[in-house]
């Protein structure tokens, strides 16, 4: 299933779905990925916080892939880069 992840927000709420799809708790997941529970609570909260690293350590863990590309403007919701 694909996710489209425009704002912060989005990718914060597809964190938390994807550790917990995978039966992981915060605790769990900051196990693998060496960070602290509290980190991994951030990142779920407050993903404007996360680092390059960490989102591609994340993704692997949680058996996602990042993928960008770019957009079809015809299907614009109407972001702008004002969320970035």
């Amino acid at each position: 299933m694909q996710h489209h992840i425009r704002t912060t927000l989005q990718l914060g709420q597809l964190l938390l779905s994807a550790r917990k799809h995978q039966g992981l708790s915060q605790a769990e997941l900051a196990a693998r990925l060496g960070l602290s529970q509290a980190r991994i609570s951030q990142l779920e909260q407050q993903p404007q916080t996360i680092t390059a690293l960490q989102l591609l350590q994340l993704t692997s863990v949680l058996g996602l892939e990042l993928l960008v590309q770019s957009r079809d403007n015809t299907q614009d919701t109407g972001s702008t880069e004002a969320e970035w």
